[in-house]
């Protein structure tokens, strides 16, 4: 049997994010939602999503169990999903949550007519927008931590300062660790393979450093916050995310924001998480096109992958910042900055899409990877697809 994790109409909800993966690659937690799947399930997912996201193509078999990647797994989902029969799909209200079919669904699909309908007795509540990831990232990180087989974990060194419940705290054999102060009294702390926390970092749990990635020196952190892979983080954060291979190498604050891939914030760049007047923050959807109400009080900088920004950049609260945008100059940059987007304060021009590739494959490069021609593939159809929000 072949298993899937399909995006649905939710799709464009978690955009900028999903213009460059599916919403099953985003992290959350500790891990991606695929991989967190493929834990459950005890096999390998494949993914079913826009076609200029697939590079390999799909393998069907003669049973395909589907499984909708903004559903999260609890013990009693898993249960009703691996119980499905052929033809019968799990809905909770109108979400259709998991089915099992002979068919070859694809992305752009409708639902087959002819399922038996299950209801769901599972309470859960499926990703709805991308706020939705600094939400729930408490929730997901302490699941995460529940399931993690922690026995090859070490002790903090002598040098370091633990508050709380040393079974909260799980420190990889191969990560290193300098005279920093971990609290678990607030949620669980992971410190992935490899990773590093530098001497004079204070964190509280809930907190995640993924493998290869690195707390730069009096870094401050505050939960629930993860860290993706291959990642340099310093300064002030809260409750936030980097997706990966991003950094924030230096002062300056981020709070209730989250960071694709290939991302670099300049020093003592500042996100506003809070309006002046504590009313909700307004973001930019994707979806409608147009301001919508996140029904947030705290809502920081949301930016899409391979996006920079210059030294001293202050950005508004609530602001949304596209694939590949290069943002410096003096002022806040506007609320809404479309990918491929070049300059700051009043002047903006498009990023040409050849100097945008040549700046990507330095950044990767410097990682020791390589852009692939399919990567460069869906940069261009995101160029392409978004020329309207340049004009």
């Amino acid at each position: 049997m072949s298993l899937f994790l399909f995006d649905d109409q939710f799709r464009s909800h978690f955009q900028p994010l999903t213009l460059t993966r599916s919403i099953s690659e985003i992290r959350l937690g500790i891990h991606t939602l695929k991989e967190r799947w493929e834990q459950v399930m005890g096999q390998e997912c494949q993914i079913i999503s826009e076609d200029y996201l697939r590079n390999i193509p799909l393998n069907f078999k003669t049973t395909q169990l589907y499984i909708n990647a903004r559903a999260l797994p609890t013990d009693v989902l898993v249960s009703e999903i691996n119980a499905l029969e052929e033809g019968q799909g799990i809905f909770k209200d109108a979400l259709l949550v998991a089915f099992k079919s002979e068919t070859q669904f694809t992305f752009g699909k409708t639902e087959p007519k002819d399922l038996k309908r299950i209801n769901s007795k599972c309470k859960f509540s499926p990703l709805t927008k991308i706020t939705d990831l600094f939400s729930r990232n408490e929730e997901m990180i302490n699941l995460d931590f529940g399931r993690l087989d922690k026995a090859d974990g070490v002790q903090l060194p002598s040098h370091c300062t633990l508050i709380g419940d040393p079974t909260l705290i799980y420190v990889h054999p191969t990560a290193k660790v300098f005279g920093a102060c971990f609290n678990t009294n607030s949620g669980p702390i992971y410190l992935g393979p490899n990773s590093e926390v530098m001497e004079g970092s204070v964190v509280r749990g809930p907190f995640v450093l993924c493998n290869s990635s690195t707390l730069k020196l009096g870094a401050k952190v505050y939960g629930a916050t993860t860290i993706g892979p291959h990642s340099k983080v310093g300064g002030e954060v809260s409750n936030s995310l980097v997706l990966g291979y991003s950094n924030k190498g230096h002062d300056g604050f981020m709070g209730n924001s989250i960071i694709g891939e290939w991302c670099n914030l300049g020093a003592d760049t500042n996100t506003s998480n809070l309006k002046n007047n504590y009313s909700n923050v307004r973001v930019w959807s994707y979806a409608t096109e147009q301001m919508e109400d996140t029904g947030l009080v705290f809502c920081g900088l949301i930016m899409g992958d391979h996006s920079k920004c210059s030294i001293n950049t202050m950005f508004n609260t609530g602001t949304v910042v596209g694939v590949n945008a290069n943002i410096f100059g003096s002022g806040f940059p506007p609320k809404f900055v479309p990918s491929f987007t070049w300059g700051g304060g009043e002047s903006f021009s498009t990023y040409k899409f050849e100097k945008a590739i040549e700046t990507a494959e330095k950044v990767c490069a410097r990682r020791k990877i390589e852009l692939s021609v399919s990567q460069k593939n869906i940069l261009k159809k995101i160029f392409d697809s978004t020329s309207h929000f340049r004009k």
